[in-house]
């Protein structure tokens, strides 16, 4: 039923109706917002599998 569902004129139509939507002077500042969010999502993800990594020098001591 959903078989070949996205289609590249399907993506077109979204990037329209957003242009439309937010206008052209938006979408620049949306997107560097999110390209910023992203970095600091994985720099915050990256820091948790780090000290996920490191024993805790507390739990070393009697």
């Amino acid at each position: 039923m959903f078989r070949n569902a996205l289609q590249p004129w399907h993506l077109v139509l979204v990037l329209v109706v957003c242009l439309l939507v937010f206008g052209s002077k938006k979408l620049p500042d949306m997107a560097r917002s999110l390209g910023r969010s992203m970095r600091i999502l994985k720099s915050e993800a990256r820091a948790l599998r780090s000290d996920d990594a490191r024993p805790d020098a507390r739990t070393d001591t009697p």
